[in-house]
């Protein structure tokens, strides 16, 4: 008699896979930046959202985690008042480490998205948005930094570009900018189906 596999179980291997696809690139980024501080990526490993920025800050670097510090507390703030939950969210640099090789920072992002699936990829900063329009992921349209609210990234995932998070916080425009932005996950989060 065969066994029926259900839901919930389906979705712990997806889960245990992507954990251990994760960890598995952590450990590449960690050999390959060769005992140099680093920002590994931070989040749920099955996240629908997927935020994304260049390169790592000085406290990123200290804690060895992408968006620790400033920009981390001030997306959690922005997440809260939209009511996303945090624990949906996957956060990444594009350069992982100083003096990373940019191909292989190519690869490991396209391994991220491959990884982690996300519905949404918000880009933060015109650099990070170069870089992602660089790195041919599969069935990827370029994002237009210029066009508001979201965007068709690839027939899966949609794309929202962003000013630099870590350039917004310290005068008052740039955090407006920031968040006139931002604010447009909060319907979309909304709009997502319960399940």
């Amino acid at each position: 008699m065969a066994s029926t596999v259900t839901t919930d179980e389906i979705y712990e291997r997806y889960l245990r896979k992507a954990i251990t696809e994760i960890n598995r690139l952590s450990h590449e980024i960690a050999q390959a930046a060769d005992g140099a501080p680093t920002a590994l990526p931070t989040g749920h490993p099955l996240a629908n959202i997927f935020l994304l920025k260049y390169g790592p800050q000085a406290q990123e670097l200290q804690e060895g985690v992408a968006f620790h510090g400033r920009a981390g507390s001030a997306l959690i703030k922005s997440l809260q008042r939209l009511h996303v939950d945090p624990m949906e969210v996957y956060g990444t640099n594009c350069v992982k480490f100083a003096g990373c090789d940019l191909t292989l920072a190519a690869e490991w992002l396209r391994r991220e998205l491959r990884i982690v699936e996300p519905k949404l990829v918000v880009v933060m900063g015109e650099d990070a948005l170069e870089f992602l329009n660089g790195i041919g992921f599969q069935l990827a349209t370029a994002v237009d930094s210029k066009a508001a609210g979201l965007q068709r990234f690839t027939p899966t995932i949609e794309a929202l570009a962003v000013p630099d998070i870590d350039s917004s916080l310290d005068e008052a425009p740039a955090k407006t900018a920031f968040w006139n932005a931002f604010k447009s996950i909060g319907p979309w989060w909304a709009e997502l189906p319960p399940y």
